[in-house]
């Protein structure tokens, strides 16, 4: 190698060196790939960095740490970030973007911190369940503005084959809500919510009260029961003299009892007032009296189980396996209606918010429809004096 060649190659290495201070950051560009280059920090460690002009402005992108990405393949990264910046694309955009778009892990977790406290206790713990069984993990790997209807669709469609079709309703309501504040807080466009629109599942319809005979078979199954296992029939009992629902009862202590109601701090509608017949309150006498905290129904470990076990038991002994536990406060609607209670009157005792919830609960069996056509028919009959219509004879 002659001096002179010596004198070319020096030459051009110190024009890729970007001159600088002692112990300040520089950068050694590619003299092959334009704009590729070797960063240089203070403190020694170097990175890959690709310098280009993008609307207008000059951007330097860095393309990793020089310890873990090879030159070659900081290179290979290069041309095609290059490409990418040819056709009019900006790699940067997405790291501006995720300083300012939450991922979905990140939101669902800023709801959850803003939204739980607001929730009855009930609720939170109801939700904190279907938070770790399908909402964590459903849209991990993107942005909140990246899940659009299509991904809300599929997602609702899994859950419904992996958990059944009320879970996935449950589930999504909870997402929707999450969504509807994404779009309050500005993080999604107005109206972009990708759980608008989306179908329910269609819930069973329930029309299942009890007959005279069932009922009869039930106070006897209770009767049966009741030496063995007092706390679970007379539970099962308050339930069906009540209507209440059943962690209404489960959770009741003995200082929301007074005289002739039920003054409970926590129902699903909220506070409420249940008022107690004759019968109900003396249930609630016949049990021993505990402190204001206490609840009234104790129960050793999970009182849920508990009280469910003691029900498909019970239902077996009476013969009525496709009644559910709910179905007594559902029996004890329908019987109000039959006995011409208004739907607000009977709304009211059962704690419902709207009229329209309390009609799915008033239901009348064919025999009482039959009967009361019958009747009303006559009436006009008599009225119009069809006895002597050419039918009649």
């Amino acid at each position: 190698m002659t001096g002179y060649d010596l004198k070319h190659i020096l030459a051009e290495e110190l024009a890729r060196v970007v001159p600088g201070e002692a112990g300040k950051r520089r950068t050694r560009f590619d003299y092959v790939l334009p704009g590729f280059g070797e960063r240089i920090h203070s403190s020694g460690r170097k990175s890959y960095v690709l310098q280009r002009t993008i609307g207008g402005k000059q951007r330097l992108i860095t393309i990793g740490d020089a310890a873990i990405v090879t030159e070659r393949l900081a290179k290979d990264i290069a041309r095609r970030l290059i490409l990418r910046i040819e056709v009019g694309q900006n790699p940067a955009d997405k790291k501006k973007r995720g300083r300012k778009t939450p991922t979905y892990a990140a939101f669902l977790q800023s709801y959850w911190d803003v939204a739980a406290p607001t929730w009855k206790k009930s609720t939170r713990e109801i939700h904190d369940i279907y938070r770790r069984t399908h909402l964590d993990h459903a849209f991990a790997s993107k942005f909140i503005d990246e899940i659009d209807h299509a991904d809300a669709v599929r997602w609702h469609a899994e859950v419904t084959r992996s958990a059944g079709p009320g879970a996935a309703n449950r589930a999504m309501e909870i997402l929707k809500a999450m969504f509807a504040k994404a779009e309050a807080w500005g993080y999604i466009p107005e109206h972009s919510n990708p759980f608008r629109g989306v179908k329910k599942n269609r819930g069973r319809k329930i029309e299942r009260f009890l007959s005279d005979a069932e009922m009869a078979r039930l106070g006897k199954a209770l009767a049966d029961r009741r030496a063995d296992q007092p706390v679970e029939a007379a539970l099962v009992t308050l339930l069906a003299l009540t209507g209440c629902r059943r962690g209404e009862i489960l959770n009741l202590t003995w200082g929301e009892v007074q005289g002739r109601k039920l003054k409970l701090t926590d129902s699903k509608t909220g506070p409420r007032i249940v008022w107690l017949g004759e019968e109900a309150r003396a249930v609630l006498d016949g049990l021993p009296r505990g402190k204001r905290d206490e609840r009234v129904f104790p129960f050793k470990g999970q009182s849920v189980s508990a009280i469910d076990w003691f029900w498909r038991k019970l239902r077996r002994d009476a013969g009525l396996d496709d009644v559910r536990l709910h179905d007594l406060r559902h029996n004890y609607a329908s019987l109000a209606a039959r006995s011409s209670e208004t739907l607000p009157m009977i709304g009211s005792l059962l704690g419902h918010r709207q009229v329209s919830t309390t009609a799915r609960y008033a239901h009348l069996d064919d025999t009482s429809l039959l009967e009361a056509a019958t009747e009303i028919g006559d009436e006009i009959a008599c009225r119009l004096a069809l006895s002597e219509a050419p039918w009649r004879q």
